[in-house]
């Protein structure tokens, strides 16, 4: 396919209404959030090796992804609803199963993208902390009669986790009016101790609970689109699996969780790098006058641009154009002050370096 642009401004323009294929426009890409480091070498070895059967033959129906799934995170199969990446889940739960959702904002569009007209309801985090006070939420989803809450913890694209206390007590407290809570810990494996902050193997404890994951994210398999559900509600578990139809996940996906198991250690080895990165990279950037920056936990970092610098949109674009670097702004997202800010995913040291210096370049671009 031809490129249907002839300038950078042009490239800029057709990139901005993409959601995805990147790769094929060669440009540094700190606008989607992945692992860098994962899968390793040896897992594109065996697709390859095994290209044939996965092609040719049907893959495998739910029940058996979620046994494969089940072994990954310890879990019993009927718990488990295994989506064509965590998109097709959030459909099912906003477009067909709520009729009243809230959601705290900004955070990850799909959610209200996904819903009918008027079956959402946005909450503000605090403003400008964005901390979610899980009390006041819960006020509001009992007072407009919620049947599903969601928080997306570390959230999207604040980068903040929300404390694993605070979440208990939501869920208490919307068990008492028929809500259920979904928690989204997509970007959980890149928190510190995931482990004690994860609420997958509490979940028996909270029938109103259930974890969704897009495993793209951590697992570097954004192409493979893969994402599952977990919940003690048999019920709920029901509902969702009943959206789902039979052959939802393709082979290469299948044989991915099938041969996952044995890359533990490299999985968690790889999740470290990311966060030594991370880190790394926050710290360059809180050293930029002016740029307010919020500590991350999750491998991406929400920065507030300085009153006197360009805005969020003005930014993203120079830095495309004049470095070749894609970030996201906040326009879209539903906040104060929208416009200023902006979301940059961590990738290597190398890269986020360059980032720094091609920031600095273009912030006080007009003044210059």
């Amino acid at each position: 396919m031809e490129n249907k642009y002839k300038t950078q401004e042009e490239k800029y323009d057709y990139i901005a209404k993409q959601h995805g294929g990147y790769y094929r426009h060669h440009f540094t890409d700190h606008a989607y959030l992945y692992n860098l480091y994962f899968p390793p070498e040896a897992v594109f070895t065996h697709l390859k090796n095994n290209i044939h059967d996965l092609v040719l033959n049907y893959p495998m129906a739910q029940n058996a992804l979620a046994e494969l799934i089940g072994d990954i995170i310890n879990q019993p199969t009927e718990r488990i609803i295994v989506g064509n990446g965590a998109a097709e889940l959030i459909k099912i739960l906003s477009g067909s199963l709520a009729k009243k959702m809230i959601v705290p904002v900004p955070s990850f569009n799909e959610y209200a993208n996904a819903a009918p007209e008027g079956c959402v309801v946005e909450f503000p985090l605090e403003f400008p902390s964005f901390q979610l006070d899980v009390d006041k939420f819960a006020d509001e989803a009992i007072k407009i009669g919620a049947d599903i809450a969601v928080v997306v913890t570390p959230n999207n694209p604040t980068s903040m986790l929300v404390p694993k206390d605070d979440l208990i007590r939501l869920a208490e407290k919307l068990n008492q009016h028929n809500c259920m809570l979904i928690i989204d810990e997509s970007f959980l494996d890149f928190a510190d101790n995931k482990e004690q902050i994860s609420l997958e193997q509490d979940i028996d404890d909270y029938p109103n609970m259930a974890i969704l994951k897009s495993m793209s994210k951590a697992y570097g398999i954004c192409g493979l689109r893969i994402g599952y559900l977990l919940t003690a509600n048999e019920n709920f578990a029901k509902s969702v699996r009943n959206g789902i139809h039979i052959w939802n996940i393709n082979g290469f996906a299948e044989e991915f969780l099938r041969i996952l198991p044995q890359y533990k250690q490299i999985f968690e080895d790889s999740c470290e790098q990311v966060k030594i990165d991370r880190d790394l990279f926050y710290n360059k950037l809180c050293a930029i006058n002016g740029l307010t920056v919020f500590k991350p936990d999750a491998n991406y970092i929400y920065c507030r641009l300085p009153n006197e610098a360009l805005s969020g949109p003005e930014v993203t674009k120079l830095l495309f154009i004049k470095h070749n670097i894609y970030i996201k702004d906040s326009v879209g997202k539903t906040q104060p002050e929208a416009d200023r800010y902006i979301r940059i995913a961590s990738r290597t040291q190398e890269e986020n370096n360059t980032l720094i210096d091609a920031l600095l370049d273009v912030m006080y671009l007009k003044s210059n």
